[in-house]
């Protein structure tokens, strides 16, 4: 397969047309993104305008967390893959041109040894067998890997050896899990998981900050280009040192933390995942910060008690998930009326609608479009808002947060994740 990114067109991939996680694979690498340019344009226009779209100087292999599901076949062959598109049927890959090399290479010879192990692949009609999918993370900073075993009994046959195989096989992989998911479902990942190598987590530098990534907890995947949307959050966002900065959805602190180290005088995060609130804290202390701490709940929930609680901080960011945000958490940011919100996207078309309800009673600019998912109908918007002149006078009084930080915890059960 051809790697050149200005030559990806239709065929370059075997499985192209029957995976159909590659939407855009008909076009060119420079055509996507002026396929993704017309659509932000698109969405967002009436706001602003819309700057153009930066691309990846080598848009393969940058996915830094790869799954795959298994299954035998009529034939007694074991497959390793994805599922195609709008069904349950799996579609063989070996390697993919998106996802991690190595990663990739981890999963076909674990698809190889479970036959000399004597394991099974699980049947979801039969609900009977071993393994389900295979769960990889790479931090492509630190080359620490973790492989999550997704199982459907808890029982794991000679689990010593095959871990002594694997890790033998891949030095890189720092940490092995089994998680355990029994139940007829589309999530991979099941409650219950047992550590059967290393410390359970890996780490990551992302900005110069060290991050710690557990099975569950969310940690974008292409980190090459999260560096740089990060970074120009921050400069949207600037910081002078004395801000109070609140950084809603926030799953392991990385942009918070950055932000912590890069100039803002308090920050706090929010997150309703617990295993990356978790995950967030450690990350917090790994860095050696004091000006941070998280919350564990509904960042909705939490933006409503917080404003009616009259609370004023400097600057939001709100990452929330590629649905977009809700009435809840908007009417409470606008009541906050904090002096510059900035909004990172997966999707243009909910962040239209979300900036349109803010819209009633803000004034936006500078609208960035960073080309996130190489090959997929996605990018990420970084947008900031900075309230108008006439606004800003409610800015006067000082934060209630710079001297009191526990008054929302007050209001809310389920109290702040303190360092």
């Amino acid at each position: 397969m051809s790697n050149t990114k200005d030559n990806i067109k239709r065929g370059s991939c075997p499985v192209y047309k029957k995976c159909g996680g590659c939407q855009l694979q008909n076009l060119t690498y420079q055509e996507q993104l002026a396929f993704k340019q017309k659509k932000v344009s698109k969405f967002l226009s009436q706001f602003c305008k819309v700057q153009p779209i930066i691309g990846m100087e080598n848009p393969f292999h940058y996915r830094n967390k790869v799954q795959a599901a298994f299954r035998t076949d009529r034939n007694g062959r074991i497959i390793s893959g994805v599922y195609q598109s709008g069904t349950h049927r799996i579609v063989g890959i070996d390697e993919c041109m998106i996802e991690d090399a190595i990663a990739d290479k981890i999963i076909v010879t674990v698809r190889k040894m479970l036959k000399s192990f004597k394991l099974t692949t699980y049947d979801e009609d039969a609900q009977r067998g071993f393994l389900r999918h295979i769960l990889v993370k790479r931090g492509f900073a630190t080359n620490e890997v973790m492989l999550v075993l997704v199982t459907g009994t808890p029982v794991f046959p000679s689990k010593n050896n095959f871990v002594k195989a694997i890790t033998k096989e891949f030095p890189e992989i720092k940490t092995v899990i089994q998680n355990i998911n029994p139940y007829r479902t589309n999530l991979v990942l099941g409650d219950v998981q047992k550590i059967l190598y290393g410390k359970g987590y890996i780490e990551d530098i992302l900005c110069g900050c060290k991050f710690r990534i557990s099975p569950k907890s969310f940690y974008q995947i292409n980190p090459i280009q999260t560096e740089v949307l990060y970074g120009k959050a921050i400069e949207f966002a600037k910081l002078k040192g004395n801000e109070t900065v609140l950084d809603t959805y926030c799953g392991i602190g990385t942009i918070g933390i950055i932000a912590a180290k890069n100039g803002a005088g308090s920050v706090i995060g929010v997150e309703l995942n617990k295993d990356a609130v978790k995950d967030a804290v450690q990350n917090a202390r790994a860095n050696d910060l004091k000006n941070i701490r998280f919350y564990q709940g509904d960042a909705g929930e939490f933006m409503e008690a917080a404003s009616e609680e009259d609370e004023k901080p400097d600057v939001v960011f709100m990452d929330p998930p590629r649905a977009g945000s809700d009435k809840k958490f908007l009417s409470s940011l606008i009541k906050m009326s904090p002096k510059t919100v900035v909004y990172i996207s997966c999707n243009p078309e909910t962040m239209a609608r979300d900036l349109y309800y803010l819209t009633q009673n803000s004034t936006y600019h500078g609208v960035l479009s960073r080309s996130f998912f190489a090959y997929f109908r996605l990018s990420a918007q970084c947008r900031e808002r900075s309230l108008s002149h006439a606004e800003n006078h409610k800015k006067e009084h000082a934060s209630s947060w710079h001297t009191d930080p526990d008054r929302v915890r007050d209001h809310l059960q389920n109290s702040w994740i303190s360092l």
